[in-house]
């Protein structure tokens, strides 16, 4: 059976650090799942929230929400992502964005509680096997009945398992229960897929408030060059999603789903 690796995650992401926004902010489709992510998660801010986001990376959703008027308090295990976070603190020249190096699993070392919202973008916590590692410990340092918002990579993707006629191997690589070995910047390291089932049998204390999929029918980041090749099916496919993709099943087969837990009255 896999085992998380962090010092696998801890380099694979530092060496990815220096050119993450370059390549983020060059790629069309990646933009606008992120702007829907912010559309979801800003249902759920009141005024000067207070977040703790999980795996931060380099800080892009941080600033989004700094700028918002939030508190955001980024963390992330890898150095090098550490190391750009600084940097856009420091430009940022605020005490509403503070910085912590912080595996997930390690939340009872987190400075402050009584956050509004737990947050974490982009399949972060898919190098987790066991999400209710994290998901027993959130109670701890949220408010009563404050939210969590999670953007995880589920076991379904509609892309992903087309793309077996096309030769694509590992097109049901995200169907393996025991995890798969991802690959980035020459490291590998185990990644697991979740359902929404699972996310909730995870979160016990939480109810589950909304999901909706993130690429239920538009191309994947991965299909950078999609929207310049086919630029009127790319607006058809994100229209589709646009009125699909809170339902099922298209909440729960996607290249990522958007899910939003509250605290329960009682936890």
């Amino acid at each position: 059976m896999l085992r998380n690796d962090p010092d696998a995650v801890n380099r694979a992401f530092s060496k990815q650090a220096s050119h993450f926004d370059e390549d983020d902010l060059a790629n069309v489709v990646l933009q606008d799942l992120r702007h829907q992510v912010y559309q979801h998660v800003n249902k759920f801010l009141l005024p000067a929230s207070r977040i703790l986001e999980l795996n931060a990376g380099t800080g892009l959703d941080a600033v989004q929400f700094v700028k918002g008027g939030h508190h955001v308090h980024a963390t992330d295990l890898s150095d090098g992502m550490i190391t750009q976070l600084e940097k856009k603190k420091a430009g940022m020249g605020t005490d509403r964005f503070t910085v912590q190096q912080l595996a997930f699993e390690r939340l009872e070392e987190v400075r402050g509680n009584n956050y509004d919202l737990v947050f974490s973008n982009f399949g972060g916590l898919n190098c987790a096997r066991d999400l209710s590692v994290i998901g027993n410990k959130l109670p701890s340092v949220l408010r009563p009945k404050g939210f969590v918002t999670w953007v995880v990579m589920p076991v379904v993707s509609l892309w992903e398992a087309a793309s077996i006629f096309k030769g694509n191997r590992h097109a049901f690589r995200r169907w393996n229960s025991q995890g798969t070995l991802a690959s980035l910047e020459g490291e590998r390291f185990p990644a697991w897929y979740h359902t929404l089932s699972s996310i909730k049998r995870s979160m016990p204390r939480f109810d589950l408030v909304k999901a909706e999929g993130l690429a239920s029918l538009s191309p994947p980041p991965h299909k950078a060059q999609f929207p310049a090749q086919h630029p009127a099916t790319y607006k058809l496919l994100r229209r589709l999603d646009a009125a699909l993709g809170k339902h099922f099943p298209f909440n729960r087969w996607a290249d990522h789903i958007i899910v939003t837990l509250q605290l329960k009255t009682d936890g």
